[in-house]
């Protein structure tokens, strides 16, 4: 499952075409999240029912990321993506080199940086609700903990759209068009694609 696997060059490829990557479950928590996190770090007061409640859908976002994570499409999966850390290695001393290999699904450090924010996105909403219930009212620490949590978040954010910029330009192809519409060019003999064949659509 692990090991990796070039994807050979298809007519497609060879015209330009593109392939469906971005499932649209995939695509719709990405834009609630970022959605969420906007309107909660900008416009929405901590504190107010409006704030928690946004919260509180992010959250149920992730929750069916992580479902979809394991049932969903091929690109979807965990499995797909999470790199063990000799590849990771490997992947970041070829972007050193700057000879990292175009990958059709999440390259290595996509793939941490997601599931990091994942995991930050969880520990804000858990924290956030906790700051409602009697036992943790006033707390410093959960508040501490909240507020660190989504500022970095929103650092980690920025480095996500700067490194989706970068690679954009690196491998000639809208990372951030992709992600509206789910398609992708289709793979070329230099590719890298680890999802299942038969889950590809």
């Amino acid at each position: 499952m692990w090991s990796q696997s070039r994807a050979a060059t298809p007519p497609a490829a060879q015209s330009g075409g593109t392939i469906t990557v971005w499932d649209p479950v995939v695509r719709l928590f990405h834009w609630l999240v970022v959605a969420g996190v906007t309107t909660n770090m900008f416009l929405n007061e901590e504190g107010k029912p409006v704030h928690r409640w946004v919260g509180y859908a992010v959250l149920l976002a992730v929750l069916v990321r992580v479902i979809w994570g394991v049932a969903g499409s091929a690109h979807a999966r965990f499995a797909d993506f999470i790199p063990m850390p000799s590849r990771l290695w490997s992947y970041g001393k070829s972007l050193l080199a700057r000879r990292e290999p175009r990958y059709i699904g999440h390259n290595p450090a996509a793939a941490v940086m997601m599931v990091t924010l994942i995991l930050l996105l969880v520990l804000c909403g858990v924290t956030g609700w906790m700051q409602g219930l009697d036992a943790f009212w006033g707390m410093l620490w959960v508040q501490d903990v909240h507020k660190a949590a989504a500022y970095t978040i929103l650092a980690l954010a920025g480095v996500h759209v700067l490194a989706a910029i970068r690679e954009s330009v690196r491998h000639r192809e809208n990372l951030i068009w992709s992600m509206i519409t789910g398609r992708k060019r289709a793979p070329s003999g230099s590719d890298i694609d680890h999802a299942p064949a038969s889950g590809r659509g």
